[in-house]
């Protein structure tokens, strides 16, 4: 499970708290700032604690090239460029002060993933409270120390890396001072099967790593997640667009406000039954505990009588001698007439 805690603008993240859900606007705004807006007020609408942008160019993300090394593969965007596709997905800087602004009035929490310096630059100026440091930037050691060194707490997906590269971004994020971390299990493929979104890494990220751990969820439905909650994830990250009939870059693993406030409300269910150990009957419990066993004298007996096998029986409700004791009261004489139906005490017993 998830261990220690920080705030984000206020919000707790980790133990104790329920997990935040971080609805990932991406490139779903299709080119215009006046659907990301309207996106950003459909988030809250579906009741998002914090709402999260990715903050590039194509000329800060890749090259401008059509070799080989540069084409995409898998389904979903398969042949085209790095830089074609950033293009269209990317968040124009100068878009992002409206967007913080409008997240702000909503009383969103924002924030958003640099892809290098300029983009901590422009996100510093926006004075944002957190970082998330994407999976593919995880060996971009020189972004995760810039990142690090603004002080603010800093997410950190998986995707790809293995644990010999989390260990080296952790490491350096521990060198820069940064211990307000929560990392993001996450599988780097778009969409994610549901088979293969390996939440069990949840409690493996939180015992290997000893902070936060939530999970970034490219599966197409909500039972991920709910696993992941399940498992103690501190952080639900998950990709937001209007209609996935729109067909924006990133829609085909995306929820839909609807989809987005039964996340929200399941989330919140699911933590909630989690819970703590328990070790003791609860409050609710104790109208329960009066119709636990115990042995009750099952006909009327005369005092001096022995008590047969066929005059105490081990029945509901409490109330009389433990069960455990059966076989001692079996064939002791009472000591006064007991009536049929009252619970057995010692004292009723001759010795």
């Amino acid at each position: 499970m998830a261990q220690g805690s920080f705030e984000i603008a206020g919000r707790k993240i980790g133990a104790g708290a329920p997990p935040l859900v971080l609805a990932e606007l991406s490139g779903n705004h299709g080119g215009s700032l006046e659907k990301a807006l309207a996106l950003i007020d459909a988030c809250a609408d579906a009741g998002a604690e914090a709402v999260k942008f990715q903050t590039y160019t194509p000329d800060t993300i890749t090259l401008k090239s059509d070799a080989p090394a540069f084409r995409v593969g898998g389904a979903l965007w398969g042949g085209r460029t790095l830089y074609d596709l950033y293009e269209e997905a990317h968040t124009p800087y100068e878009w992002h002060a409206a967007m913080f602004a409008r997240a702000r009035e909503l009383g969103l929490i924002a924030f958003s993933s640099p892809f290098d310096d300029t983009a901590v630059d422009l996100l510093e100026s926006l004075d944002v409270p957190a970082y998330k440091i994407a999976s593919c930037e995880v060996d971009d050691v020189g972004l995760i120390a810039r990142v690090a060194r603004t002080g603010k707490p800093v997410l950190i997906s998986t995707g790809a890396a293995t644990d010999t590269e989390m260990d080296e971004a952790m490491a350096v994020l521990a060198a820069e001072g940064c211990n307000n971390v929560c990392i993001l299990h996450c599988v780097s493929a778009y969409p994610t099967p549901v088979d293969r979104a390996n939440v069990a890494s949840v409690p493996y990220l939180a015992g290997r790593y000893g902070v936060p751990v939530g999970f970034s969820d490219h599966t197409e439905g909500l039972e991920a997640a709910m696993a992941a909650t399940a498992l103690g994830a501190a952080i639900i990250e998950k990709h937001v667009c209007m209609r996935r009939a729109d067909g924006d870059i990133d829609s085909a693993f995306s929820l839909e406000p609807a989809e987005l406030a039964e996340l929200i409300r399941a989330t919140r269910a699911v933590a909630s039954a989690v819970g703590t150990p328990k070790s003791a009957p609860l409050d609710i419990e104790m109208e329960s505990r009066r119709f636990k066993r115990s042995l009750f004298v099952t006909k009327d007996v005369k005092a001096g009588d022995s008590l047969g096998p066929d005059a105490v029986r081990s029945v509901r409700p409490a109330g009389g001698l433990h069960p455990r004791f059966l076989a001692d009261v079996v064939g002791r004489k009472l000591a006064s007439d007991v009536a049929a139906g009252t619970p057995l005490q010692w004292d009723m017993l001759i010795d």
